[in-house]
């Protein structure tokens, strides 16, 4: 198993880049150093420029690999929902029982995360942490409707879908699943954000966790 997993290529829709950045060394420092770059100085004072001068690489040659730093977060962005979404797939194929694998599939779409060694490029905390911070930014466009025709956030839809039919395996009648399955994971990132930075306004301290919350939210939603 663990031979397969360290072979596990984590693919990302092709139209969000221009060379994938799996294909070469240059491009698995591209992506390993933004993730550490965007999380050192936020997204919106990261460029391609001064990546470059991180990677000690010319601006240009970055830009063969996305056209623009949007592209890139859109990057980052599929392939962390990709990450989550093997994990989910990996983790839940062996239970049977329907409310217990709810439970576990609410744990994994909103734990904290740790470090996966099958990905020796990517930092899976720090680009947890990016995704807590900036994710919004990848979709709160003018272009969004288009991005989304062409693609680009097929595989974040796929996990809230993969969660939608874990709830309705549990709760049939249930009629608002696609909505809870979207509340738990877009709502579990907004609550690691309020965690470390508006204490005042969440319950998630103390040992109380934002899995903690969800759970507890769904068991009384779905009466289970």
């Amino acid at each position: 198993m663990m031979n397969l997993l360290s072979n596990l290529k984590i693919s990302v829709p092709e139209k969000i880049f221009l060379k994938d950045p799996e294909s070469s060394t240059l491009g698995k420092r591209i992506v390993e150093h933004s993730i550490i770059l965007i999380d050192d100085i936020g997204f919106d004072a990261f460029t391609f420029k001064k990546l470059g001068a991180v990677i000690g690489s010319n601006e240009s040659s970055i830009y063969r690999y996305f056209e623009s730093k949007h592209k890139l977060l859109l990057y980052l962005s599929s392939w962390y929902w990709a990450w989550i979404e093997y994990q989910l797939v990996l983790e839940t194929h062996s239970i049977s029982d329907k409310k217990e694998k709810l439970l576990k599939a609410i744990e994994i779409v909103s734990r904290t995360t740790k470090e996966d060694s099958n990905f020796s490029h990517i930092n899976e905390v720090l680009l947890n942490q990016i995704i807590i911070n900036e994710n919004s930014k990848s979709f709160l466009t003018k272009e969004v409707d288009q991005e989304n025709k062409e693609g680009y956030f097929v595989i974040y839809k796929r996990v809230v879908q993969r969660l939608m039919a874990i709830i309705k395996e549990v709760q049939p009648d249930y009629n608002f699943a696609s909505s809870l399955a979207s509340t738990i994971i877009d709502g579990s990132l907004h609550q690691h954000f309020l965690k470390e930075h508006f204490t005042s306004i969440t319950d998630c301290k103390f040992g109380i966790t934002p899995t903690d919350f969800y759970i507890n939210l769904t068991q009384n939603t779905l009466k289970i």
